[in-house]
């Protein structure tokens, strides 16, 4: 494929868009840090939107037609936008499918405690990462805290001006003969990547007074008892917000842009206006970065459930139009792609990786090896995605995750096509992936919106 960098291709009108996209999507990624605030972020949208909860439309015994819009969240974990079309259901839908979970510092259940005069949090990572890029960093708080009775409280601590940080402290290079010995993999143990917290003594106190302090800030504050961080959820990710990248202000550095670059495209692309024939669908999933598992992931019945509420509002159900309905659908598994990086030239094969600034990226495959664990599209879809790219005027790309043998990774692209619908990867590329902070390109981000939106809306011949 001839690849040119996009930036020399727009005109003045079509760059002051590419812009807006990008204020827009860092805007969602400051406020949609975790997966539960990304379902709440939106929630909000799709009530602007005109949506509907899905949980009300039932309740209220409501029937759903052509051109109703609703949303149905699993929790604050996972959430699914429809809008149905003049089709009927089981005719199949067009899907955008991303997951908002990205790697990150977990809170143990039992996590306070203190050691020689620090107090800290105990630890656990999610996902994959490179323990070594979290040490030293500046870290914000945020989850959820639950108390017995059933009152919820949302935590956010070090995102604002003035708010304090924490961190997981790193060795001082003049004691670290032993440690320069080990492997990457090696010298961080991850029991020790606790998150420090606090130095400062309660008066009055002999045994563990700076643990004490932190109680009685986090009592004063939050009305949070220490037990209650056993029904929490509480995430560790870096603090700060998401930034211009390059003198060309051409990029974006932000966290969780795996794979919230390509969940926000998705969203926008949903919230677009449209009269669609074939049903739209946007899915934003949790539990991907750990093998899409549990009631929030990919996994569950979660989906296949929505649908077939969905079947009984509009029109008379069976079991039989449920599968029909996922069988016949098309789905954009939207998930990123390796960026090409010449710094790390070795583990890439030029010829099959996706460069910033060149559009979205099509995956044909992921897995490892001899394509272990893909989806590995059919060559009659993917050329019905070229036509429809191609009619729209969208930049894409084709791409593989890195040299053969080198590596690998998997996606939710598998799991749905385990109900026979067509299934292709498709994304945004980003450098530094899983690091804390990850790159984008504005441009591929622009594309990705267009991408995504001309697939929502195309009608697929059967």
């Amino acid at each position: 494929m001839e690849r040119k960098n996009l930036w020399t291709t727009y005109s003045p009108d079509e760059i002051r868009k590419v812009e807006s996209v990008s204020e827009w999507y860092k805007d969602c990624l400051n406020k949609g840090k975790t997966e539960r605030e990304c379902v709440r972020l939106t929630v909000g949208m799709a009530k602007e939107a005109g949506y509907k909860d899905l949980s009300q439309v039932i309740e209220k015994k409501e029937n759903l037609k052509a051109g109703d819009k609703v949303y149905a969240a699993y929790g604050e974990k996972s959430i699914a936008l429809f809008q149905i079309g003049t089709l009927p259901l089981e005719k199949g839908m067009n899907i955008l499918g991303a997951h908002i979970d990205s790697p990150r510092i977990d809170l143990k259940q039992n996590a306070l405690y203190e050691a020689d005069g620090f107090a800290y949090f105990d630890t656990h990572y999610y996902g994959g990462i490179k323990k070594y890029q979290w040490l030293a960093k500046p870290l914000a708080l945020h989850g959820v805290v639950v108390k017995k009775e059933g009152t919820k409280i949302n935590i956010s601590i070090g995102e604002e001006d003035g708010e304090p940080v924490m961190v997981i402290t790193d060795l001082l290079p003049h004691l670290a003969a032993g440690e320069r010995k080990k492997t990457a993999g090696e010298f961080v143990d991850a029991e020790n990547m606790d998150l420090l917290i606090a130095n400062r003594a309660l008066e009055g106190e002999e045994k563990d007074a700076v643990k004490k302090y932190v109680i009685k800030l986090l009592q004063e504050k939050y009305n949070v008892e220490e037990e209650d961080f056993v029904s929490a959820e509480l995430e560790i990710v870096p603090a700060g917000k998401a930034k211009d990248c390059g003198l060309d202000r051409s990029m974006i550095l932000a966290y969780g842009q795996d794979d919230r670059v390509c969940a926000f495209t998705s969203l926008r692309a949903m919230l677009m206006e449209r009269t669609p024939k074939r049903t739209s669908c946007c899915i934003l999933v949790d539990k991907e970065e750990i093998g899409s598992v549990g009631a929030s992931g990919m996994s569950s019945k979660v989906f296949e459930n929505m649908v077939a509420e969905l079947i009984f509002l509009t029109g008379d159900y069976s079991e039989l139009k449920v599968r029909r309905a996922l069988a016949n659908s098309k789905m954009l598994s939207s998930d990123v792609s390796a960026a090409y990086d010449p710094m790390y030239a070795c583990v890439y094969e030029k010829r099959n990786s996706a460069y910033l600034a060149n559009g979205m990226v099509f995956n044909k495959y992921t897995g490892s090896g001899g394509k272990r664990g893909s989806n590995d599209a059919n060559p009659e879809y993917i050329a019905c995605l070229r036509k429809i790219m191609d009619d729209r005027n969208v930049a894409y790309q084709t791409a593989e995750l890195g040299r053969v043998d080198a590596g690998g990774g998997g996606t939710i692209a598998y799991i749905m096509a385990l109900y026979g619908m067509e299934v292709i990867d498709s994304g945004v590329a980003v450098l530094s992936m899983h690091a804390p902070w990850e790159v984008t390109s504005k441009a591929d981000i622009y594309e990705a919106v267009k991408g995504y939106a001309a697939f929502l809306d195309a009608e697929f011949e059967e």
